[in-house]
């Protein structure tokens, strides 16, 4: 019977804080501080946070997505209507280089290897 009134003596659970920052009446209220100064959403557009957009955000993916394959479409048209390099040597665009493709490709390569030991 002496084990039953010492467990009647002693609480079950332990009520002690874990941290001795708990009674900072800052740090209690610092969600609502935080809310209170949290930017809007014009902000977060500026920022490219939020997207851009008045669509709702189930479909924003799909706007996305339509949206690089418009431009994809738009590039696409323009290459194909570019003039050839043929052309633009006869109009005097392009000037003709006499090297063959080897230097040409032989020189190209030491100057990445310049750039990128920092020489060049």
């Amino acid at each position: 019977m002496a084990t039953g009134d010492n467990a009647a003596q002693t609480p079950a659970v332990d009520e002690t804080p874990i941290s001795v920052t708990g009674s900072n009446p800052a740090r209690k209220n610092s969600l609502v501080n935080h809310l209170l100064h949290r930017p809007d959403r014009h902000e977060l557009i500026e920022k490219n946070i939020l997207p851009d957009s008045t669509a709702a955000p189930s479909i924003q993916a799909q706007q996305k997505e339509l949206e690089k394959h418009m431009r994809a479409d738009s590039l696409n048209e323009k290459i194909a209507h570019r003039p050839s390099p043929d052309s633009l040597l006869k109009e005097g665009v392009l000037h003709d280089d006499p090297r063959s493709p080897e230097e040409k490709y032989a020189e190209a390569i030491e100057d990445e290897y310049a750039k990128r030991e920092g020489g060049a």
